[in-house]
């Protein structure tokens, strides 16, 4: 047994079954296991997501024992998605970080999955420099789209959220009306590189506030596409690649608009990106002409800190043992669960 505090690491929201070993803010192992399964249905079944799980979670765990060099008697603490995300895929990760901590007769820690994306900034190797507090994050993925205001290093404030779907969902549902798979959001941001972003335009949601909305947004590339498509069936292949460029670039206005309204409500120049959808190109390209433009510090951390991976959890989990915050085997996995 080693005198370090090795600590496991389990995600387990949505689609990846992921496990990580950190040791002082530094990963010593990052494992993923992505589920195709899912590629032919256009979107994540919960039911095929959760098999999966239990199918990935002992492999996964154990490479990640592996590549980090230790046993698992090294482990002082298992930390662990509790939520948001899928409850199938969610109570296979904690079922199975309860069993473990027991066994070993170690603490259990409970993360939540959007406060590891965004302290997912505060890994040893996710960034040259690390925020300062406070600074704002702009956070999103799949499932979520806020701007968050982050105090503390678990003190953090929702600024503004989505009212309806989220940022990463506009991109998946454009690509589903372009008939391209699925996930579509990397496809729609390669094409985007070779068309013409300002060819189409697309209804932009006129929001109060610092909320998002990207369901009329969704709702005006359907008609557009369908109104195009009635006068010539070959619209789409004739024009996909200024047709990803136009749906990039009004999302990706949506964000900024947002997140440089609440840089000037607040005074915080300092901004980070966090969640699956930060990986696209155009959002960290404008978030780092927002240094120039508007006097901003960008945070950008590496692209397998963005998406959902365990590392992101390792650091919370990290962060939570150092200040004795352990949870017990009563704690219920939750599908939502506010930051």
């Amino acid at each position: 047994m080693s005198d370090k505090n090795y600590i496991l690491a389990i995600e387990s929201s949505c689609d990846d079954t992921g496990a990580a070993i950190i040791l002082d803010n530094c990963i010593l192992s990052n494992v993923v296991a992505s589920q195709k399964v899912h590629e032919e249905y256009g979107g994540v079944v919960p039911e095929l997501a959760s098999r999966a799980h239990q199918q990935n979670i002992v492999p996964v765990v154990d490479q990640a024992l592996k590549q980090a060099k230790i046993t698992k008697e090294d482990l002082k603490a298992v930390s662990y998605t509790r939520g948001p995300g899928l409850m199938g895929s969610l109570l296979v990760g904690g079922s199975f970080a309860k069993s473990f901590s027991q066994s070993l007769d170690i603490p259990l820690i409970e993360v939540n999955h959007m406060q590891g994306h965004i302290l997912a900034n505060f890994i040893d190797d996710a960034n040259d420099v690390k925020p300062t507090f406070p600074f704002l994050c702009l956070t999103v993925s799949g499932g979520h789209t806020q701007i968050v205001k982050i105090n503390d290093y678990l003190d953090m404030e929702i600024l503004g959220e989505t009212i309806d779907d989220a940022a990463g969902e506009a991109f998946d549902k454009a690509g589903k009306i372009l008939n391209l798979p699925y996930p579509a959001g990397p496809i729609i941001d390669k094409k985007s590189k070779i068309g013409d972003p300002t060819k189409f335009k697309f209804a932009k949601p006129k929001i109060d506030g610092l909320n998002f909305s990207f369901s009329g947004f969704k709702t005006s590339i359907l008609y557009f596409i369908q109104k195009e498509v009635k006068a010539n069936p070959n619209f789409i292949e004739e024009n996909l690649d200024d047709l990803c460029a136009s749906i990039q670039r009004s999302i990706v206005d949506i964000l900024m608009a947002k997140i440089k309204q609440a840089s000037d409500e607040t005074g915080i120049k300092q901004i980070a990106i966090a969640g699956g959808v930060s990986a696209n190109s155009e959002i960290r390209a404008r978030l780092k002409e927002g240094e120039e433009k508007f006097g901003w510090k960008a945070f950008i951390p590496k692209f397998e800190y963005t998406t959902d991976n365990a590392a992101m959890i390792a650091i919370v989990g990290q962060l939570k043992y150092e200040r004795q915050l352990f949870t017990d085997l009563s704690a219920k996995s939750v599908a939502k669960y506010h930051i």
